[in-house]
């Protein structure tokens, strides 16, 4: 089924689809629930902050899904995302606030099958495989600010698209387009009681897919963490809570054959437990996270699962 024939026949027929929806490949560059606890966050003081985030994810679509330029139904991915982050709070000041830049880089395994419209009208099952470095994230400025338990900052997450992309295959590790990611964050980390209370807040604009001449809309997500965090001897601090997140399409989809038939906004809703652990490594502080994401409500988009295990030193 990956003959040069059968990609071009496919290719004729793709061209006189009439609608696909949503973003494409059922989701954008954004992870739901992604960032929403104080390990996301810039640590207290300055210096160099290293970070492994592990992410799992599972799901399904029964309606049409666009996938590299082809319109699939019945659709399953499977996902797994190891990415290392790293950001240095220098002990510049802007506004009051450290600067610090941040760069994240994921290596992606991706298996996706789906069924799609052959060139005699036919349904053909097709399924692929990738994997490499995925598109990576550039934060030119992290702006954060702390003032006791209270911390918050303004970031401007860049997406790259340095993937691995190939049209009509349903499994790239890159989006092949650009997303550009102004947001907020707020935690506020009690150090009397353990309660914290953290906000992330974002707004995503991307770039057209010039080669499959496809414009994914504008975003709106929110995720928050409601944890109890509690000391366990003199091992650390361990905590336990809610993650929970909102992803909205904004604006619908654009660029040939995507809005025909009307705007498609995708959206996503989910609650899932996280739990946390603090510790004194060395003198260092080492935190690391736990969390299960289950997708409850979601609209023109993958549905399905997600795994996180998070691994932070700050040096």
């Amino acid at each position: 089924m990956k003959t040069n024939r059968l990609h071009l026949a496919i290719m004729i027929v793709w061209v006189a689809l009439p609608a696909a929806r949503a973003e494409e490949g059922g989701s954008g560059h954004y992870a739901p629930g992604g960032m929403a606890s104080f390990i996301d966050t810039l640590p207290a003081k300055p210096g160099l902050a290293v970070a492994n985030y592990f992410m799992y994810y599972d799901a399904s679509a029964g309606g049409s899904l666009p996938f590299g330029g082809l319109l699939t139904f019945n659709t399953h991915a499977q996902a797994y995302a190891d990415t290392l982050l790293a950001f240095y709070k220098t002990d510049w000041k802007l506004l009051g606030g450290n600067i610090a830049p941040a760069v994240a880089i994921p290596y992606v395994w991706l298996e996706v099958d789906g069924s799609v419209t052959g060139p005699l009208g036919n349904t053909i099952r097709m399924r692929d495989t990738a994997d490499g470095i995925g598109d990576i994230t550039l934060y030119p400025f992290i702006l954060g600010w702390s003032k006791g338990d209270l911390k918050y900052d303004l970031r401007l997450g860049i997406y790259a698209p340095t993937g691995d992309y190939e049209p009509l295959r349903l499994a790239n590790v890159g989006k092949n387009y650009w997303t550009f990611e102004p947001a907020v964050s707020v935690c506020w980390f009690s150090s009397k009681i353990g309660l914290e209370a953290t906000v992330f807040a974002a707004l995503d604009f991307s770039t057209k897919n010039d080669d499959t001449d496809y414009q994914s809309g504008d975003v709106f997500h929110l995720d928050a963490t409601i944890a109890q965090h509690l000391p366990v001897g003199k091992a650390g601090v361990i905590g336990i809570g809610a993650n929970a997140f909102y992803y909205q399409q904004i604006t619908g989809d654009s660029g040939r054959g995507t809005a025909v038939l009307g705007d498609f906004e995708g959206r996503t809703v989910g609650v899932g437990p996280v739990i946390s652990f603090i510790a004194k490594v060395g003198g260092k502080d080492l935190v690391a996270e736990v969390k299960w994401l289950p997708e409850l409500d979601v609209e023109k988009r993958l549905k399905g699962d997600s795994i996180w295990f998070k691994l932070g030193l700050a040096f």
